[in-house]
């Protein structure tokens, strides 16, 4: 069987997120962006409002998430733009989210996330990042699955990275238990399963008229590097290891894929500066996607295995 052919388009690294919409009338349309608060979220929902669909902005700190709404509001002219509190590491709020949902939604982007905090497990005991990466973002696009069809070629973006080619999910030990906990390894596995729930949402779901990707959003100076040790981070940037993009331009992939006529009905793959990801070769250059995370078998254990966690915190929360 050959493998589909790769999907280019006229972007690129540098282009920007309101580049990308640019002639796009989302007017009508209904988009959330979790993590909406900083970083490349604000540009994310930004470039959606200023499209003209109505955007949420799911994010745990509301009082930030107002401040940038009304910014948003204020450079877009677009007054549909609302804040929702969501917690991705806290399955109750993500629940409460699901449930204070109301009519269709056409756009999700997963985009929230943590990297490389210290050891820190949620109630469950789970391993944050893969709790909150992964598992949050599993439960609240599972629970928004009608709302989805009933917008019909509705688009689901999982924000996956480049460091998950540094490791695939360890099924054995998820959690950290019996092995010692490393933060860029726990890190590289939520982000592969990120990657892998694009691959098995899009098999189950294209019926129902959605599609689902992932995307690499390249490197950004954000909040979500204040774990990573900063002389590290300084030595990487003055050796050009990592070229930084700007928040636009790192929202820039999210927003392509969420919204380009181009890629009407394409659905689980990998995207990175624009176009679909060339294959990585381990060994070579810290770019593409890894086989591991677009393996349909993994990405068919992971969805049980999500969908048994899901279940396991219920019952621990409603016992």
């Amino acid at each position: 069987m050959t493998e589909p052919t790769r999907i280019t388009t006229p972007f690129d690294a540098r282009s920007t997120a309101a580049e990308v919409v640019a002639g796009i009338d989302l007017t009508g349309r209904r988009a959330i962006v979790t993590g909406a608060a900083s970083g490349i979220g604000v540009e994310t929902a930004r470039a959606l409002a200023g499209a003209g669909a109505e955007v949420t902005l799911a994010v745990r700190n509301t009082a930030a998430g107002d401040e940038v709404a009304e910014d948003i509001r204020a450079t877009t002219g677009n007054k549909k733009v609302q804040v929702a509190p969501l917690d991705l590491g806290d399955q109750g709020s993500v629940e409460a989210f699901i449930a204070a949902w109301d009519g269709p939604l056409h756009i999700l982007v997963n985009n929230a996330g943590v990297m490389t905090p210290p050891e820190t497990r949620t109630p469950e005991g789970w391993e944050l990042q893969f709790a909150t990466n992964h598992l949050g973002h599993f439960a609240l696009t599972t629970g928004l699955h009608s709302a989805l069809v009933a917008a019909g070629r509705a688009r689901v973006v999982a924000l996956s990275s480049v460091g998950h080619v540094g490791s695939p999910v360890d099924f054995d030990d998820i959690d950290f238990v019996t092995r010692p906990y490393d933060p860029g390894t726990a890190y590289a596995q939520s982000k592969t399963a990120n990657a892998l729930f694009a691959v098995e949402a899009n098999r189950r779901w294209a019926g129902d008229g959605i599609t689902v990707n992932a995307v690499h959003p390249g490197a950004i100076l954000s909040n979500l590097t204040r774990h990573m040790d900063q002389e590290q981070l300084a030595g990487a940037i003055a050796s050009g290891t990592y070229v930084f993009k700007t928040p636009e331009q790192g929202a820039a992939t999210s927003v392509l894929v969420a919204t380009s006529p181009q890629l009407e009905g394409v659905g689980g793959r990998y995207f990175e500066d624009c176009g679909e990801a060339r294959r990585h070769v381990p060994g070579g250059p810290r770019e593409g996607v890894a086989d591991h995370a677009l393996d349909a078998d993994a990405a068919v254990r992971l969805w049980q295995v999500s969908l048994d966690r899901i279940a396991e915190s219920k019952r621990l929360r409603t016992a």
